[in-house]
């Protein structure tokens, strides 16, 4: 349910920045498949909440990037709203709820959490958009003439 619920999140969020029509439901998609990676990850290993937050949205991103070549349009058109089921939400959330009922230690516990997962979010992006940028690099040298 909660995979399903992503798209429909995911797809509000892509409307509510303006997406093109035709590439609506290919946002939608992003934020599917990074939910239903997390999900999987989690239901496996339920103590890698990290790892899961990190391969969801590198999926994300491969997904992101390898869309922006097929539909020709940058590759944010899908991975801003893709990331959207993935922030840390509920954890930020709850750090604050803590603080206000004084309860400093639990507090500090869910904040931690919510800066590790935004941080791992960050870093499956670039992680991702490194590689093919990289890609792209060799692919363009190996196009160019080596010489006169």
């Amino acid at each position: 349910m909660r995979v399903f619920l992503s798209f429909f999140a995911t797809l509000c969020h892509a409307i509510s920045l303006n997406t093109d029509r035709k590439n609506l439901i290919w946002a939608g998609l992003s934020g599917t498949i990074g939910m239903l990676i997390n999900d999987r990850l989690m239901a496996m290993f339920p103590n890698a909440a990290l790892m899961a937050v990190f391969l969801g949205t590198a999926a994300v991103s491969v997904y992101s990037e390898l869309m922006a070549r097929v539909r020709k349009t940058p590759a944010t058109i899908f991975l801003i709203p893709g990331i959207i089921p993935l922030v840390p939400g509920v954890d930020a959330y709850r750090t604050i709820q803590l603080i206000a009922e004084k309860d400093y230690t639990a507090a500090t516990s869910y904040g931690v959490a919510a800066i590790a997962k935004a941080c791992l979010i960050a870093f499956g992006i670039m992680t991702v958009s490194a590689v093919f940028r990289k890609i792209n690099r060799a692919k363009r040298t190996r196009k160019e003439p080596s010489g006169p």
